[in-house]
């Protein structure tokens, strides 16, 4: 789940406007966004799903060529946000242009099963045109996927397919030196010779239908954040290729139910409690020789957690994870032989777990910048390999974490990242000399925004995305020092801005902290309409409340939120323990105990709300997505009559029919500890539910499957409880589109007003 699944039907910046060739010399380098419907005052939900997106110009895929020239991005279309074109800006002629227009290209064929997956893996399922694209190592082309078949796009647009990939390719990759082409097809992994040449297999064929070569496992695409499933070496002789059988792994019959019919998959599913894939990683020649299989252990219940090579090639490392994710164990391995050397482990705090990351960096010299929570915040580390363990230098110190390590300038000895340095609530850019002991970090972004960045290889570009609450994003373009050197998107919410009519209307939030029964502080926004002394409100009290989800935040809330409060009620947020950034403590308050220590600090945001003049306490509904909705559910059910109606969207209702890479995380080994599923789970409670309830669930969830809602569904009306529901026929886990989402939000509020909970 991580973040994954939380976004459920929240308005998302995946939409842009196109952007025009022409950009005035010497400034911004934004063109006009086009213009919405001459509408002034209140955003409504009609408005918030429509077409061109309120939030701007918001690009994503947003990448720097390897030499830092050229930036390029996704762009929605004004009248379809989410068809998705490929977008380059030339740093040296400060001009954009279209290089891949995505329905010149499409073939608009339909996508297979398999790509389908991967899509609702990376989340990206509503998504349409190119989704994803590839920059070849010297900077000169990009590798564009687009239904199925595979482009090499040149700098000045011209398109050429690839021949001899053929359709329904999986996983391309360019080699680094760029001399070949890999891709999974029927399962295996093939290679095919850029210079000429024919495609061929470099792994064997396989009898069984449950052996894969060269993709990532379900979990480690669903909740490992690792979507591939090969990697080339830097001088492009090797390649390492994963293997893994779902022989093992129990199969789950899921119904897509649609508008029309039902699609039922048999789908090889890992619960908790049950058999993983079995998994293995091998090294080979380009053309598939001298294979030899890696060394990861005696142990076969383990998990591939990340694979590299070194930058010169020499070895492969490889960090494998332990079943009950407390140990992290990063091994060297010697690509000829497949022989593994451990250099060493990261080890939980007791009931904790070992958090995965991306951030950390091999550098040129053997030694490795790495991040850890082993001082019970995540800072980043400086490790020299060597005798005895090696030695560790820790870089980053404080109460406070490094959310992101971004770049690297191995010249100069200075790191990018981003962290909470400043503000939990606003994470900033730094930059830090790795090279001397006790250096302080140095800011590089605005403490009035939270931002993100995106660093080229060489660490000497900068692309800073930030946000504040009455500023969608805006992207710039900045030297090392972080100083802007022009505007890739400003997104200024003015003239033809898209939000510029809705701007006067424009609630701003406000933020503050209670303590949990702990005296744990916690942090809150509150959004309120416009209001009339001696006057109470209802509370639109919106949670998600899982782990990996800081929803309190000064970032863009978005129109959504805009158009609640529009309607007379107050929108509040809370971050519980448990969610993160806050350090392994606030962290681990959740180890075997979900949906207790969250429930009770939302009680407490719910009784800050009853305590305020301008609140009606009796009007506090409370609505999540996904781990939000089973929060919903645990809410209620433990503390009737505090919320006046509670929406569960697609929640999690037991836990032993989620995956085990999630679950086990935080929960155990339901075969260990029984007890513990059985406090956490939904089900037993719902017994309790006396209040008001709306259930939500897409009936072609892949994610938090139907099962989920149809045993509560079942469990209520075996116990004759009240409630109501509403059932998207076709929908995955994320239920939304222009009409769908308006349908979606209207029938909340509308169960809202039936039961009392509306504006004086």
């Amino acid at each position: 789940m991580v973040a994954r699944l939380c976004a459920g039907v929240w308005l998302c910046a995946v939409s842009g406007v196109a952007l025009a060739a022409g950009v005035p010399a010497g400034g911004a380098v934004t063109a006009p966004a086009a213009a919405g419907p001459s509408v002034s005052g209140a955003v409504t939900f009609e408005r918030a799903f429509a077409s061109p997106s309120l939030n701007g110009a918001a690009p994503r895929g947003l990448k720097l060529s390897p030499d830092g020239r050229w930036l390029t991005v996704l762009r929605g279309r004004a009248n379809d946000r989410e068809q998705q074109d490929l977008w380059g800006y030339d740093r040296q002629s400060g001009q954009w242009k279209m290089l891949v227009d995505s329905t010149k290209l499409s073939s608009g064929r339909a996508l297979t099963e398999a790509e389908r997956m991967q899509r609702e893996r990376a989340r990206i399922g509503d998504l349409k045109g190119i989704v994803s694209y590839h920059w070849a190592t010297d900077g000169q082309s990009l590798l564009v996927p687009l239904d199925g078949e595979l482009f090499l796009v040149a700098l000045d647009g011209t398109a050429h397919r690839i021949e001899g990939a053929g359709a329904d390719t999986l996983n391309p990759s360019l080699s680094p030196k760029g001399g070949y082409l890999s891709f999974v097809r029927d399962r295996r992994l093939w290679v095919l010779p850029l210079k000429g040449g024919a495609a061929q297999a470099v792994t064997p064929e396989e009898p069984a239908a449950t052996v894969h070569w060269g993709e990532a496992e379900f979990v480690a695409q669903e909740e490992m954040a690792r979507m591939a499933g090969s990697w080339w070496s830097p001088d492009d002789r090797r390649i390492a290729v994963e293997r893994f059988d779902d022989a093992g792994v129990a199969i789950v019959t899921r119904a897509a139910i649609g508008a029309t019919g039902t699609q039922v998959y048999a789908q090889p599913y890992p619960a908790a409690g049950t058999p993983n894939a079995q998994v293995s990683l091998w090294v080979m020649g380009a053309d598939g020789s001298g294979r030899v299989r890696v060394d990861l252990g005696t142990d076969p219940d383990i998990y591939l957690a990340r694979v590299d090579w070194a930058p010169d090639g020499s070895a492969l490392y490889v960090q494998r994870q332990d079943r009950a994710q407390t140990r992290l164990d990063m091994l060297k391995v010697d690509p000829a032989t497949g022989a593994a050397t451990l250099l060493f482990s990261e080890k939980a705090r007791a009931g904790h777990w070992s958090n995965l990351s991306d951030s950390y960096r091999f550098l040129r010299d053997g030694s490795l910048i790495w991040w850890s929570e082993r001082d019970g915040f995540g800072h980043l580390y400086h490790y020299t390999p060597g005798a005895d363990g090696g030695q560790w230098r820790q870089l980053t110190h404080g109460e406070w974490v490094v959310t992101g390590l971004e770049g690297v300038d191995q010249k100069a000895h200075r790191l990018i990242f981003t962290g909470t340095r400043d503000d939990v609530l606003a994470p900033q850019v730094y930059a830090l000399d790795y090279a001397h002991a006790g250096a302080t970090p140095r800011r590089l972004t605005d403490p009035a925004y939270v931002n993100a960045v995106t660093v080229d290889k060489s660490g000497q570009t900068l692309v800073i995305t930030r946000q504040a609450q009455a500023q969608p994003p805006q992207t710039y373009l900045a030297g090392a020092d972080g100083a802007r050197l022009a505007w890739v998107e400003e997104n200024a919410v003015t003239g033809a801005h898209p939000y510029a009519p809705y701007l006067a209307a424009h609630r701003a939030p406000t933020f503050g902290t209670i303590r949990a029964d702990d005296g744990t502080l916690l942090h809150w926004k509150m959004i309120t309409p416009v209001m009339e002394p001696g006057k109470r409100y209802p509370v639109f009290f919106e949670h998600y409340g899982g782990p990996h989800a800081q929803v309190v935040n000064r970032g863009w809330t978005g129109a959504l939120a805009q158009a609640i409060v529009a309607k007379g009620y107050i929108y509040f947020e809370l971050d519980n323990r448990g969610s993160p950034n806050r350090g392994v403590d606030f962290e681990r308050a959740i180890h075997h105990a979900m949906g207790s220590v969250e429930v009770a600090d939302q009680l407490a945001g719910a009784r800050h709300l009853a305590s305020l003049p301008f609140v009606d306490p009796a009007k506090i509904a409370t609505y999540g997505w996904s781990y939000g909705g089973y929060m919903t559910l645990k809410m209620l059910a433990a503390n009737p009559g505090v919320y006046a109606a509670g929406i569960a969207g697609a929640p999690v209702t037991k836990w032993e029919l989620y995956d085990t890479h999630y679950t086990e995380r935080y929960l155990g080994d339901p075969r260990v500890v029984p007890q513990v599923y059985a406090r956490a789970n939904a089900l037993e409670g719902a017994s309790n539910i006396s209040d008001p309830l709306l259930l939500i669930h897409g009936m072609a969830d892949d994610n938090v499957v139907f099962e989920h809602a149809s045993a509560l569904i079942a469990r209520m009306q075996g116990q004759a409880k009240p409630f109501e529901m509403m059932l998207y026929p076709g929908h995955t886990h994320r239920v939304s589109g222009p009409r769908i989402s308006v349908h979606l939000w209207n029938t909340i509020f509308a169960f809202l007003a039936r039961h009392g909970v509306t504006p004086p």
